[in-house]
């Protein structure tokens, strides 16, 4: 059986910075065909219009699908299902998929969408990230321009629910597998934010700041969520609304790689997968690690050992024989700016070294 294609869904209220993001996604894919379904409507088609002829390699005009005819959750069954169908009937289908809803969206409907017959056999959720405008959620306001907000909301004709936007943003937050705190270089005090949504958010959810969205394609894909099988623990508080980014100026260029890092360990044999996860978990907790892949030889066993963890969660098993390979473990870890190189370096290898 073909392996699921992941899909990422990217929500946030208008201006939060969903554009950007996603552009400076596609500007740093690493290779992936990635196909975008982009849910506007209305007259405005701006974001739409900022990534079609983008020239960006790999971001084909036929690659960026709008959704004009509401906001998406109103209409899965008309519009989204078909347009993911068509996705995957391609002759060479995406790599990965990723759909910016409208900032009105409640994204819970969309999530739940992927248990279609259509399509639950086919496509996954691979996470949903949830984009917030860090200097308006410190001000308690969730958008910067509450007015632009209502006119969109007033210019959606399909629109089935009008909700208080403290409640839509809780939808947004409580479906998030990441949550993205952006703008943080318009704040004075980030951390105290990104602190408190720790604190509220569900257990496993990354909270990261970022600056014009710029966030490294391996922190955003490759999370393995499957949240269309988790809906139950993204609760919906009500049903409620907002909408779309135009955060979309010429800084996109400025992408900020210097607030993330990544660097390689390497490292002996490891003893046994189970205690090593453990272990790497532990890594990974203590030193606020976002990322971490690889590969690893274990003692005794002919086969290699394919590591990947997000957050807390560590998965591991045997893909192919190690053949010619060299019996060590080389791993990938991803986080932001100031990691503890050699902290993180001398616990893993430590963990790997045989007993």
């Amino acid at each position: 059986m073909h392996a699921k294609i992941p899909a990422t869904i990217v929500t946030g209220f208008l201006g939060a910075g969903k554009t950007t993001l996603i552009r400076h996604l596609l500007q740093n894919a690493g290779g992936r065909r990635i196909a975008l379904i982009i849910n506007e409507f209305g007259d405005l088609g701006v974001d739409g219009g900022i990534l079609k002829g983008c020239g960006i390699e790999g971001c084909a005009d036929d690659d960026v699908v709008e959704l004009s005819n509401g906001c998406i959750c109103c209409t899965v069954a008309d519009d989204f299902v078909p347009t993911m169908e068509a996705l995957l009937a391609r002759d060479t289908p995406p790599d990965h998929i990723v759909i910016e809803t409208s900032g009105l969206a409640l994204p819970q409907p969309l999530v739940r969408a992927f248990n279609w017959p259509g399509l639950k056999t086919r496509v996954t959720v691979d996470g949903v990230v949830t984009v917030l405008d860090g200097p308006a959620v410190a001000a308690g306001t969730f958008a910067a321009d509450v007015a632009a907000v209502d006119a969109q909301r007033a210019a959606d004709d399909g629109l089935d629910h009008e909700t208080p936007l403290s409640e839509l943003y809780a939808d947004q937050v409580a479906c998030a597998d990441m949550i993205v705190v952006n703008k943080v270089d318009l704040m004075e005090d980030p951390a105290t934010l990104v602190a408190r949504l720790r604190g509220e958010a569900r257990d496993g959810v990354q909270v990261v700041p970022a600056k014009m969205g710029a966030l490294p394609a391996d922190v955003l894909l490759g999370r393995g969520q499957s949240a269309e099988d988790d809906i139950a623990a993204r609760h919906e508080v009500h049903h409620h609304h907002h909408h779309d980014d135009d955060d979309h100026d010429d800084h996109h260029h400025a992408h900020g790689h210097d607030a993330f890092e990544s660097f390689v360990v390497a490292a002996p044999e490891v003893t046994d997968p189970t205690d090593f996860a453990r272990h790497v978990a532990a890594v990974i907790r203590d030193h606020g690690i976002l990322r971490l892949k690889g590969f690893a030889s274990v003692a005794g066993k002919p086969m290699r050992l394919t590591i990947q963890a997000v957050g807390p969660r560590v998965d591991y098993y045997y893909d192919r024989p190690l053949g010619s390979d060299p019996r060590v473990t080389r791993l990938v870890v991803i986080g932001q700016a100031g990691l503890d190189h050699a902290a993180i370096t001398d616990a893993l290898q430590g963990e790997a070294v045989p007993a």
